[in-house]
């Protein structure tokens, strides 16, 4: 009897700084509140509370549930909690003989968290935007007390941890869910809401997702050509720069004539930046970093105007004009190609420009394949990019003790990990995978059942 007193001793004083209105009013809150704790949508992703049920045969103490921080700013008097689950008219926590701790009832036991599970709470869940980044839970959870029975409201928030100023809800049904997507016109205050079923709304971020691939491919590939006619460009001035630097020879010349040959024939009369020459060919041409016609002219002086190549004739020809321009180019993609080859393979290239017979020195070039298959993801089509993926973390019950986060490999197992990053298209910032239930955090969210 001492008990009954105190719990009625509690609702007077309660009734002291307030009508009966706001007692059952509070109540109503004190209800909803650790039902949806115990309820079929939180219960099975709440990894403490699942553990406090395993010590006791599924009690669990009130001195527990006051830590819960919603559930004390209600109240921490024991006898004003069970008073109210005494009144509740769902059936789904039993109050323990001497009142100091629950249950959920075993008649009601849990669901089974499985695929079809799943993908029911996927279809009675809806997408809405639409509310000020400032909004707060309560405000937000008041604005639906009339909107049909729901199971969750779940804040979506940056990686910051700033509200989005959307939501996802889980209504108790299909039917309720595609009741309050029918509605129109629905607003929050003065501003127009955006509603979608959860399936709808990733289904327009994916395609949203597939445009902005496209136009990024798009763009690249713009960027790719405007870099190469800038490259071209480029070349062409590098081609002008180079004007008269070209000497062209030829004759019967030796197959063993080299590189090395026509180094030593201009030795001292001009420095050489290129030879176009493979070993055994009839002709080839110089590239000197100065003027072609100056170099040509001391070696001839030096050599009584003979200038020979190991003992041969050699007819000597200054390029110019397209001529020109055509070797030129070709030199500077040579020159380009053996820098490519020497920089991938991290060793000396032996070939075309380089004195040696065509091919000589070069290697097979290996083909490497990696073997493998790319793991696809169960929700692949609903994942976002890292931050996105976090933003729809909402915030837990603000318990004393802290969740432990699934690991990487059960998140892996459980299709939870995104594969590509990717991008944020839809109204800016939005995400749009869905929350594994490890990583669940969300503050309370049913209305009355």
């Amino acid at each position: 009897m001492l008990w009954e007193s105190r719990i009625q001793l509690s609702i007077l004083n309660m009734a002291e700084n307030g009508d009966k209105a706001s007692i059952l009013d509070l109540e109503k809150k004190i209800c909803q509140q650790i039902e949806y704790y115990f309820g079929d949508h939180n219960l099975p992703r709440d990894k403490f509370l699942k553990e406090q049920i395993k010590l006791d045969d599924g009690w669990v103490p009130l001195e527990t549930m006051i830590k819960f921080n919603r559930l004390s700013r209600l109240t921490t008097d024991f006898g004003v909690i069970a008073e109210a689950l005494g009144k509740s008219k769902t059936g789904l926590l039993e109050i323990h003989e001497d009142k100091t701790k629950i249950r959920r009832s075993t008649k009601k036991p849990l669901p089974e968290v499985n695929d079809q599970y799943k993908t029911a709470i996927k279809n009675r869940s809806v997408y809405v935007k639409g509310f000020p980044t400032d909004a707060s839970f309560d405000d937000i959870k008041e604005w639906f007390e009339d909107k049909g029975p729901i199971e969750n409201i779940q804040l979506r928030r940056t990686i910051q941890k700033a509200f989005k100023g959307s939501v996802f809800v889980v209504f108790d049904s299909n039917e309720s869910a595609k009741k309050f997507i029918a509605v129109p016109n629905l607003k929050y205050k003065e501003t127009d809401l955006i509603i979608l079923s959860k399936e709808d709304y990733f289904t327009k971020k994916n395609e949203e997702r597939k445009k902005l691939r496209s136009d990024l491919k798009a763009k690249n590939k713009q960027e790719k050509e405007e870099n190469q006619k800038r490259a071209e460009d480029a070349e062409m001035k590098s081609l002008e720069e180079k004007t008269g630097c070209l000497l062209k020879f030829s004759g019967d010349l030796e197959d063993q004539t080299s590189r090395e040959d026509i180094h030593a024939v201009f030795a001292e009369h001009g420095d050489i930046k290129w030879i176009d020459f493979i070993r055994g060919a009839k002709e080839g041409i110089i590239l000197f970093k100065d003027k072609a016609h100056d170099a040509l002219e001391k070696a001839k002086a030096a050599n009584s105007g003979n200038l020979q190549l190991r003992n041969k004739d050699v007819t000597w020809e200054l390029l110019k004009e397209d001529t020109e321009k055509e070797a030129l180019k070709k030199i500077l993609e040579d020159q380009q190609e053996s820098f490519n080859k020497r920089k991938g393979k991290g060793r000396k290239f032996k070939g075309k420009g380089r004195g040696g017979k065509a091919g000589q020195g070069s290697s097979e070039k290996k083909k490497i394949q990696f073997q493998g298959k790319k793991t696809k993801f169960e929700s692949d089509e609903e994942s976002d990019d890292l931050e996105d993926d976090k933003g729809l973390i909402s915030p837990k019950k603000e318990m004393d003790t802290t969740e432990e986060p699934a690991s990487k490999e059960q998140k892996v197992k459980n299709g939870e990990v995104p594969i590509t990053p990717k991008k944020r298209t839809l109204e800016e910032a939005d995400g749009a995978r869905e929350p594994s239930a490890k990583q669940q955090k969300t503050e309370q969210g049913t209305s009355e059942q």
